[in-house]
């Protein structure tokens, strides 16, 4: 299983699928998901944690503050 870093809080998530379970049946599943912001077209990948912490109709500012917390 792959992992990606949490771009809130620094953990490593995993991801789930991808070659790593081609031959597996584990029913593993992905931690976290890539938020795309249309306004400036960033993308951050964050932990499910991450993203409850996130205001209604977040902001690249929003995810930047979750590092500072």
């Amino acid at each position: 299983m792959a992992k990606d870093t949490c771009d809130g809080c620094g953990e490593q998530v995993k991801i789930a699928g991808g070659i790593a379970n081609l031959w597996t049946l584990d029913s593993d599943s992905t931690g976290g998901m890539t938020l795309k912001f249309d306004a400036d077209g960033t993308e951050h990948f964050l932990c499910f944690e991450c993203i409850e912490r996130l205001p209604d109709d977040p902001s690249e500012e929003d995810v930047a503050a979750l590092r500072n917390e």
